[in-house]
């Protein structure tokens, strides 16, 4: 199944399968919210109905852990493609026939739920498909093709949309998601036979607390790495998703029609960005070690210094933005190589019938700290945007408290060869 020389079958179908299902669902949660605009024109419900609808992503993803560790892997992607080509077609068929508002809520709804469940299957198949070597080269490639997908599906999409409407669209995914399920159905991922514990709701107790105690008491490490993943979206991420925009579209004070235009080039940025970070991280697989994982952290935490630096006043807005622009860059590239890096060790040290918990953990509590920052950061723009450099100098000042917390983790993480060394034998 694994192989010492590239990437295993398994595993490139499984890459595949998320290219064609990641560019639909990036596609769908493009349309829908741009759609809603249009038909309604409210900006306010636009930011509710995609508020709430970010909700199932952390509620949906520990038990998607849950479901990952007990049913094979393979049948859960499949499964999930299936409905929701299914589910875009009854989309499809009540488009025009229902309350559009409720519609593209609940559709929301179900594609950011359907996301959450999905990818711990996807991240806990990976040290089942690749050697341990190539595990964070295995990471590097998933994280690529989730930043083409959010790359190229908002663009593809925005195009599409202005040229044709959204049918079109709904047709287009219903097609990728049924093309990835079954594209699916030939993977073969290692499933590990566990003995049943009692019902359903029982074994979902059993393990939430066997994976919590792994995380806390076995590799407490995991859990305060955990921490500083969410520190990364509850200070940096959120910051760049809400701060971005009303720099580039209010605090600039750029010619409006240039603003949107301009604003798209940064998201562009950002959306490369990572992309570059997944690639050095494949690159430099080898050679990134997690006890000095710390140092990007860090490096992610100075450059929101020029980003404030460039909103004092008397700074030209276009020089403003150039400097927004090529520090986001570097952000992003940074933020990739850090998670990649993170997520690959705990892959690693992490049993394989506990994988998909423990990712399902960690991808909670993660999602669950964005929002939480952006409604932070929100506030914190409407009440300073005249002074909106301290913001990201305030962020600044507490990322390096994390930064520092992270180092000190690093310190206490054994090498990755230590972990083989010691976990071999007990997990074969």
């Amino acid at each position: 199944m694994k192989e010492k020389q590239g990437f295993s079958r398994d595993f490139i179908l499984v890459l595949l399968g998320q290219i064609i299902s990641l560019f639909g669902n990036a596609v769908m949660r493009f349309a829908l919210p741009l759609h809603l605009l249009n038909v309604t024109g409210s900006p306010r419900l636009l930011g509710i109905v995609s508020g709430f609808a970010f909700l199932p992503l952390a509620v949906m993803s520990p038990i998607g852990g849950l479901i990952a560790d007990r049913v094979n892997k393979r049948s859960i992607m499949v499964v999930l493609d299936f409905f929701t080509s299914a589910l875009v077609l009854i989309f499809t068929i009540l488009h025009g026939k229902v309350n559009l508002v409720t519609l593209i809520l609940v559709m929301l709804f179900m594609l950011y739920g359907i996301s959450g469940a999905y990818q711990p299957s996807v991240q806990s198949s990976i040290p089942l498909l690749v050697a341990p070597e190539k595990v964070m080269a295995g990471n590097a490639a998933i994280n690529i093709v989730s930043s083409l997908s959010s790359l190229l599906g908002p663009a593809l999409g925005g195009i599409a949309y202005s040229m044709w409407g959204i049918m079109p669209i709904l047709y287009t995914c219903i097609g990728c998601f049924f093309v990835s399920a079954v594209m699916e159905i030939f993977i073969r991922i290692p499933m590990i036979e566990r003995e049943a514990g009692g019902s359903i709701l029982s074994e979902a107790k059993n393990d939430l607390k066997e994976s919590l105690s792994f995380i806390v008491k076995r590799k407490p490490a995991i859990g305060k790495l955990t921490l500083c993943c969410a520190g990364i979206n509850l200070f940096l991420s959120a910051l760049i998703v809400i701060g971005l925009p009303v720099v580039v579209m209010q605090i600039l004070k750029l010619p409006a029609d240039r603003a949107n235009e301009l604003y798209g080039y940064l998201q562009a940025a950002l959306a490369v960005g990572g992309l570059t970070g997944g690639m050095l991280a494949g690159v430099l697989s080898g050679k990134l070690d997690i006890q000095k994982s710390y140092k990007i952290f860090f490096a992610c935490t100075v450059l929101l210094l020029p980003m404030g630096a460039a909103l004092t006043k008397g700074i030209p807005p276009y020089l403003a933005y150039g400097i927004l622009l090529f520090s986001s860059f570097l952000l992003m590239i940074c933020s990739s190589l850090y998670t990649i890096q993170v997520m690959s060790y705990i892959q690693i040290v992490t049993p394989k019938e506990l994988i998909g918990k423990v990712i399902a953990w960690i991808l909670g509590i993660s999602t669950c700290a964005q929002p939480a920052g952006q409604i932070i950061y929100g506030f914190l723009f409407e009440a300073l945007q005249s002074h909106a450099e301290w913001i990201f100098y305030g962020a600044a000042f507490v990322s390096v408290g994390v930064s520092f917390f992270n180092r000190r983790i690093c310190s206490e993480i054994e090498t990755v060869g230590e972990v083989y060394a010691a976990d071999v034998p007990q997990n074969g």
